[in-house]
């Protein structure tokens, strides 16, 4: 007897069922976002200190990301072989240990090797979180859902700026990673309830488990709602997308993969090519330290509005028309800023920059790029995006730094422009809607390699 598993997931009505997973993941995301924001505080207090030198720095950061695009690599193909529940359960106990271990480093050697294994597992959270509460959530909430999932990561940014400012005085650096190792077990023991993913299950022939849990969630729903009949579930589509990896790069799926790819190579270098280096650009243009990051303070209050706002719209104005909007903003935003020299309209204009770059963080971390893959691939296909985009962390430095030296922040800023314009028609040209569709109805009937989906049979190859 066929499962059924997504249309019995997108026929259910929004319930305390779908914010207790919300609330659950996001929380264990928080702690991704304040243990990736967390370098800016720690690493100047042990460079105050003397614990460690401005060369031990850089390798802490750049082993951060490194551990990072492979955890984001790992997670994909361990979360599609083994799981979804198994994989964010594994990736929040390596992070959680490994922050209670950089706590007791004796030496910066110890902490920068810390910090690896913390990366493996923060790169691993970013995937599987979202991918996950993508194939819990109804389609007509999975944008909104989705998006305050970014806000929750975002977050971790200005609490491990204030948490830092009163914790570090009083009990060092070390006490920040404590709170978050504390923090990351924590949320580990209270998504042991969590389900794992009914689509997963059945996707890998496990219907019987993937029975018990659909029919344990529809209980608690239809419970919730008075017991009123559930609607009866679409048809389930007679095949299914192959399980393969080389599909991901052929056929109707190469698009899709172009676009993830193109678009979290450009949100990140938005991200760790601008954003993060805001005070410095401010130094170098003459303005106190103390003043720079004022600027850069109220500059990222768009993070959690332009997180919000995406989360708000993604499922009104369309996915497509948000990314492409929000791209537009940001080139406008961009083009402004660079001679706005005001000390009271250049922090301004730079948080009217920084609201739409972080609407495409909810829209291309959190929302659309899990939406493009089917559930067989999906944790895959979103680990190599990923995974590029990472990458891209790696060698934006010193991009920036040249381009700075040169040019300026217009030189930064004509980078940051040119990628928004790409990824505008990329988007335009290869993007599919989906908005308000249901997972299944927005993988292509085309897709290579696919195969027939009966009762008894799974992968019976087309010709």
């Amino acid at each position: 007897m066929s499962v059924n598993a997504g249309a019995r997931l997108d026929r259910l009505p929004m319930s305390g069922f779908h914010r207790r997973i919300m609330w659950l993941i996001g929380i264990g995301m928080f702690f991704d976002g304040f243990d990736i924001y967390v370098a800016s505080t720690v690493l100047g207090a042990t460079l105050k200190s003397g614990f460690s030198t401005l060369g031990q720095n850089a390798l802490f950061v750049s082993l951060t990301f490194l551990g990072m695009m492979l955890g984001s690599l790992a997670t994909g193909f361990l979360g599609d072989r083994y799981g979804r529940r198994f994989t964010y359960q594994t990736n929040l106990m390596v992070f959680g240990v490994a922050s209670l271990g950089a706590a007791l480093a004796p030496n910066m050697t110890v902490l920068i090797a810390c910090r690896f294994v913390m990366g493996l597992g923060l790169g691993a959270e970013n995937v599987v979180g979202y991918s996950t509460l993508t194939e819990f959530a109804p389609p007509a909430s999975r944008g909104k859902l989705q998006g305050l999932m970014a806000v929750f990561v975002v977050s971790g940014l200005p609490v491990a700026g204030l948490i830092g400012l009163l914790l570090i005085p009083v009990l060092g650096w070390r006490g920040m990673f404590v709170l978050g190792g504390i923090g990351a077990i924590g949320v580990w023991y209270a998504r042991k309830s969590l389900p794992e993913s009914p689509r997963w299950l059945e996707s890998a022939g496990h219907d019987k488990e993937a029975e018990a849990i659909l029919s344990t969630i529809e209980a608690e729903v239809k419970a919730e709602h008075g017991n009123a009949p559930l609607p009866v579930p679409v048809q389930k589509p007679l095949i299914a997308p192959s399980r393969e990896l080389g599909s991901l790069f052929s056929g109707v799926m190469l698009p899709r993969m172009i676009v993830g790819c193109v678009t979290l190579i450009v949100i990140n270098t938005l991200l760790y090519g601008f954003v993060t280096w805001l005070p410095t650009f401010f130094v170098h243009q003459g303005f106190s330290i103390a003043k720079s990051f004022g600027f850069a303070l109220v500059m990222s209050l768009g993070a959690p509005l332009g997180s919000g706002f995406g989360a708000l719209t993604a499922d009104r104005l369309g996915r497509k028309k948000t990314i492409i909007g929000a791209s537009l903003f940001a080139i406008v935003f961009g083009s402004i800023y660079p001679f706005v020299s005001n000390e009271v309209l250049l922090p301004i204009v730079g948080l009217l920059l920084v609201i739409p770059i972080y609407v495409l963080v909810a829209l291309l971390f959190a929302i659309y790029v899990p939406e493009l893959f089917p559930t067989e691939v999906r944790l895959r296909a979103s680990g190599i995006c990923n995974t590029l985009g990472r990458g891209a962390t790696i060698i934006t430095p010193f991009i920036v730094v040249a381009l700075f030296a040169h040019y300026g922040v217009i030189g930064v800023l004509a980078l940051m422009i040119g990628l928004l314009a790409i990824q505008i028609v990329v988007v335009g040209a290869l993007g599919v809607e989906s908005t308000g569709q249901r997972l299944e109805d927005i993988q292509p009937s085309g897709a290579t390699a696919r195969h027939e989906v009966g009762a008894d049979a799974r992968v019976s190859p087309l010709k």
